[in-house]
């Protein structure tokens, strides 16, 4: 899966957060560093909730893709 990142210059180093997955934020103190560190975010965002959605009625849906300037 892809999920776009914002990352932003911070007094620690580089912050990095997912819009799409609220409360999804990591950092480092270099852009590759920022990257690893919310891709592992990502992934333990995704296994809580895959834990918190058990037994639950679980549906996709498709949304066509906008973008805003």
């Amino acid at each position: 899966m892809k999920y776009k990142v914002i990352l932003e210059n911070s007094k620690e180093g580089v912050a990095a957060s997912v819009p799409g997955l609220p409360g999804c934020h990591s950092q480092g103190e270099t852009e590759p560093e920022a990257l690893q560190n919310i891709a592992e975010a990502i992934q333990d965002y995704l296994a809580v909730a895959a834990e918190l959605s058990k037994n639950k009625t679980v549906k996709e849906i498709e949304v066509a893709e906008s973008y805003f300037a």
